[in-house]
């Protein structure tokens, strides 16, 4: 082995170990705030009582709130902090577009439609024949179903448009941009003819709200996040491949069209799954990425789990911002994400440097 090449191996022996450290500081932040953030509330719970109440012990309040409040909301954290990273990842990455979310390409205006479908049109309820065969508003899971139906349709019909044209980058990114220009001009149009309680009910469901989750929706999270990620890590080498151009990738026997199908669907799924249980959750998909890619580099067997769990760190704290700020009320968690995403988004766009001819 030359001396050029042992530089260059010890090179990337110190930037693989760098992203792994970083990887690793990253998760142990990650446990760290999820524990820290059980204890944040206004229940003025001691440390050692919340401890005991996690583990079934202690008065019944207090393991109501541990037990059936707090654990299920702080997993939701997690588990969408995480995926909603990674599907913005993934569509940044497969479209070669850091604007890429779910937001932008029309998931999310989707999402927003079929809720107000499922609380203003069908009273957000379902059809009752033991009373008179007339709608029954008490059941959430109407509105959870449409929204994630409108969600998932929105992104089948952007691939079903961009298949005509190979699914190009540009093709499929200006497609989610009309077609989320309408879902928010027929979301207007809803609105517009809703009662002031309808219109209340369906403003208040695009507020992000970990409050929403319970155990049966974190697992249903859980599991298709956790599907969707271990595709994503198989396809990290070809998604390396596709930095180069589609030419490139093609010449090295990646089907770019298949592979970008593949990403596109699994992360507007995982968008689809989070937003219908948990409302729009603004900016994550768009901030994780593009802070670990700077961080840690384009690489996405690094910059991928990374960004997850940036992801979920960013979602918890948030979270837990949302809650301490006033006690005993707790803040819309998708309004924080904004306000603190906007901002630090501003600061990347214009703090990166001009390249110069």
């Amino acid at each position: 082995m030359t001396e050029i090449e042992q530089i260059s191996l010890r090179k990337l022996n110190h930037h693989k170990k760098y992203r792994l450290t970083v990887i690793f500081v990253l998760f142990l932040l990650v446990i760290l705030v999820f524990f820290l953030s059980l204890f944040v509330g206004s229940s003025n719970m001691s440390f050692v009582d919340g401890i005991k109440a996690l583990f079934g012990e202690g008065t019944k309040t207090n393991i109501l709130i541990m037990q059936n409040i707090r654990l299920p909301r702080v997993l939701a954290g997690l588990i969408a902090g995480f995926g909603l990273a990674a599907s913005g990842h993934i569509m940044q990455s497969s479209l070669n577009n850091p604007m890429a979310s779910p937001s932008t390409l029309g998931v999310s205006n989707a999402a927003v439609l079929g809720a107000n479908i499922a609380i203003i049109v069908l009273s957000g309820g379902y059809f009752d024949s033991a009373n008179g065969s007339n709608w029954n508003s008490s059941n959430p899971y109407v509105t959870v179903t449409f929204a994630f139906l409108f969600a998932l349709g929105a992104m089948a019909i952007i691939l079903a448009l961009s298949s005509f044209r190979g699914f190009q980058p540009n093709t499929v990114v200006l497609a989610g941009i009309a077609l989320g220009s309408m879902f928010s001009a027929v979301t207007t149009l809803i609105q517009y003819f809703a009662t002031d309680t309808q219109l209340a009910s369906a403003v208040y469901w695009t507020f992000g709200d970990l409050g929403r989750a319970t155990y049966q929706t974190d697992w249903i999270m859980l599991a298709v996040v956790s599907v969707s990620t271990i595709v994503f890590f198989f396809l990290s080498k070809s998604l390396n491949v596709m930095q180069s151009g589609d030419e490139s990738a093609k010449s090295l026997g990646i089907n770019p069209s298949l592979v970008r199908f593949i990403c596109l669907f699994l992360a507007s799924l995982i968008a689809a799954t989070c937003i219908s249980f948990l409302g729009i959750i603004g900016f994550l998909g768009i901030i994780a990425p593009q802070v670990m890619k700077r961080i840690v580099g384009e690489d996405h067997r690094y910059s991928l789990i990374s960004s997850c769990l940036f992801g979920s760190l960013l979602l918890i704290l948030s979270d837990t911002l949302a809650r301490a700020l006033l006690q005993g009320t707790s803040l819309p968690v998708g309004a924080i994400t904004s306000i603190l995403g906007a901002p630090f988004f501003l600061y990347i766009i214009f703090s990166k440097k001009e390249k110069h001819a």
